[in-house]
């Protein structure tokens, strides 16, 4: 088991990162919530780490922090819920969001998210109802601020930080037609693909 790993952040390719350890790149996925809070490419990272061995694959997926990895793994305990439909809820929603939407019953909210169907929602529900207490102190994955972008990006950045906006929706279970249509409603001049993909999800929750 991989719990943990330190190293250089070299490639960031919403909602995967390559992290340099001993010359050694990991490919790692994460909850955009967690991605937005990274540091730049060539700095350290610290990132906890949740491994899923499969017959086809090998998988690891990222966090911040402890408790954020926790609630992933309460999360794909879940009858019928696996380690890329978590990776979507949470990208989708931040803890906090979460547990209301467990607390509340919230069916029409958690449907939103791509491959959560009714039947997946109410199974949730109720399965997540007791492993969640004592969640709700706190919005556990919410940035606590966004990076503003930089002035100097040149228009052809921003097209390229749309079209990695568009694909990381995409990976997360997004239909194309529907990521390149609210990503192009919520896309400014002069914003990051993370503050880009923030928005769109914010916008389809």
């Amino acid at each position: 088991m991989i719990g943990q790993l330190r190293g250089t952040l070299i490639e960031k390719q919403p909602p995967e990162i390559v992290l340099e350890v001993g010359g050694v790149g990991y490919e790692i996925q994460m909850p955009m919530s967690c991605f937005y809070e990274l540091p730049e490419l060539g700095q350290e990272a610290l990132i906890f780490t949740h491994f899923v061995v499969r017959e086809d694959a090998q998988l690891l997926y990222g966090f911040n922090k402890k408790n954020e990895r926790q609630l992933f793994r309460e999360v794909i305990k879940a009858n019928g819920v696996g380690p890329k439909l978590g990776l979507a809820i949470l990208s989708a929603m931040t803890a906090g969001q979460f547990v209301l939407s467990v607390e509340n019953e919230d069916v029409t909210t958690l449907v939103k998210i791509p491959g959560v169907g009714k039947k997946t929602a109410e199974r949730l529900l109720v399965e997540m109802k007791d492993r969640l207490k004592g969640w709700g102190e706190g919005d556990l994955l919410t940035p606590a601020s966004d990076s503003a972008a930089s002035t100097a990006q040149a228009i052809s950045r921003g097209d390229k930080d749309k079209d990695e906006a568009i694909s990381a929706l995409i990976s997360l279970g997004y239909k194309p037609q529907v990521a390149a249509k609210v990503v192009s409603q919520v896309a400014q001049p002069n914003m990051t693909s993370e503050a880009i993909i923030r928005d769109a999800l914010r916008s389809m929750i």
